[in-house]
């Protein structure tokens, strides 16, 4: 473990350490849309404001990183505290995120304040960035076929100026991005709140970072939901090979669900599939030409890749795909943009480059040549459409080292944790949820059958009306709850 680089766990996390400042709240004044405009109209129950926390948490009265922090006042008189989310990546926006999506957690505002952030390395809190937007475009539209000595020799490449672009412009902050410092930054934020104890709602990634603060801070742990479940112990091969099977396996339901309700691309899947994957051969030689851009194989597959998110893309990819297949590919790149963080002008927020900053940083790994090809090979007899080396390979070239304390946690000493996995999560697959909830020790896990990245914002009544219990009621499901697609 590189205590200089993530601090280890120590007298560094007395109470009196992380007391914080009072919050001055204020107007939100630079909130984006996904596509990077302005909402239409500000929202006077959203609030803004920055929380200075050290730099370096060795370093307690030294430098100090601003992090970016969103308020939705609870609208009831029943108020139960706040109640903090993060809505995965690593590297989504939170600020941004709450503001669009309060809404979607109406029956949680009316007992709760909902707070969000940008953790470090993101966006308005030291966010990591990794050249021009020119730069950007060349590494986000790699092709990732076909699968041969030229390929993985463009990747590298591609890897290493990446790598370095992220050094030349953000070095100062890439040691300290990682997830147990965001969990400390998280402990001050509820400090600052004036909550007793952390009450929590992570998705995907957040399930990390929750998982990571109830090891720091199980005595300060409230009511904590972790859904679309991370392993964090996995190594970089068998995240690759596991996440690969499960967008393989949404993909083949995406496929079947579109047969089934009279599919554009092909009477049956089997016939569906086969004119994808010659599209996506075509594109390697032929990409077509989108406003002066090009969509590529690799932007092709990764916009198959965001349209499974959730089911209810299925009908966009479907349409998307069949207008490639007819020469227009501006809807498959609309998604792989989604995805990638593109806006219409041509920048980029950082949901890219804080991803393999802060994956890289929470990690030791640093994976030879070897085995990078290994994880490759077996991921791509898994799947030819999203097989590849997997975040090891930009890890293998990264410029600081990391550090495994994000992969081990046990919650012992918390009060009960709610985890909750979907069966037929592409991202996220199902059988990290019974490994999360064994490793925490403090946790029961609730299944939902169905598909999509996230259970509760599936819309699925059984697991909104599960979450809502425990959140607001403090009901914990018995062991074994099972919620039906």
């Amino acid at each position: 473990m590189l205590i200089a680089i993530v601090p280890a766990c120590g007298g560094g996390d007395s109470q009196a350490e992380r007391a914080a400042d009072p919050i001055s709240w204020g107007a939100c004044k630079d909130l984006v849309r996904p596509d990077g405009q302005p909402p239409a109209s500000a929202d006077p129950a959203q609030q803004c404001a920055t929380l200075p926390v050290p730099l370096d948490y060795a370093k307690p009265d030294g430098e100090k990183l601003d992090v970016a922090i969103i308020r939705v006042r609870a609208t009831g008189r029943q108020r139960l505290g706040s109640l903090v989310f993060n809505f995965g990546g690593p590297g989504a926006s939170g600020v941004d995120t709450l503001a669009q999506a309060a809404k979607s957690f109406g029956e949680l505002n009316a007992r709760y304040d909902l707070v969000s952030f940008d953790p470090r390395g993101v966006e308005r809190s030291a966010g990591v960035k990794c050249g021009t937007g020119a730069d950007m475009d060349a590494y986000t539209s790699l092709d990732t076929l076909p699968a041969d000595a030229a390929t993985r020799a463009r990747t590298e490449a591609a890897n290493k100026k990446f790598a370095a672009l992220c050094q030349q412009d953000s070095g100062k902050v890439l040691p300290y991005v990682g997830t147990v410092n965001a969990a400390r930054d998280m402990d001050r934020l509820r400090d600052a709140l004036g909550d007793a104890k952390l009450n929590y709602f992570g998705m995907s990634y957040g399930t990390q970072l929750g998982a990571v603060y109830a090891t720091l801070f199980p005595e300060l742990s409230g009511r904590l939901v972790l859904d679309a479940p991370l392993d964090p112990s996995v190594s970089f091969e068998q995240r690759t090979l596991v996440q690969t099977a499960g967008f393989q396996k949404a993909y083949e339901s995406f496929l079947a669900d579109c047969v089934k309700q009279g599919c554009e691309l092909g009477a049956t899947a089997k016939v569906a599939n086969r004119k994808v994957e010659a599209l996506m051969e075509k594109l390697i030689t032929q990409p077509l030409t989108v406003d002066g851009r090009k969509l590529t194989q690799g932007l092709a597959a990764t916009g198959v890749a965001a349209a499974l998110y959730s089911e209810y893309s299925w009908p966009l990819l479907e349409e998307a795909l069949k207008m490639a297949m007819d020469g227009d590919g501006s809807a498959l790149l609309y998604l792989a943009d989604s995805y990638i963080g593109r806006q219409e002008d041509g920048s980029y927020n950082t949901q890219m480059s804080s991803f393999p900053a802060i994956t890289c940083v929470d990690s030791a790994e640093r994976p030879d040549a070897a085995t990078l090809l290994r994880t490759e090979e077996a991921a791509l007899k898994i799947s030819p459409l999203f097989g590849g080396a997997g975040a090891g390979a930009i890890c293998s070239v990264w410029p600081v080292p990391g550090s495994d304390q994000a992969r081990h946690v046990d919650a012992t000493g918390s009060g009960p944790i709610l985890v909750v996995a979907g069966k037929g999560d592409p991202a996220t697959p199902y059988e990290w949820g019974p490994k999360l909830t064994a490793q925490l020790k403090t946790a029961v896990l609730l299944t939902y059958e169905g598909e999509g990245h996230g259970a509760y914002v599936s819309g699925d009544e059984c697991v909104r009306s599960a979450v809502n219990a425990y959140l607001l009621d403090g009901k914990v499901p018995a062991a074994g709850t099972s919620c039906p697609a």
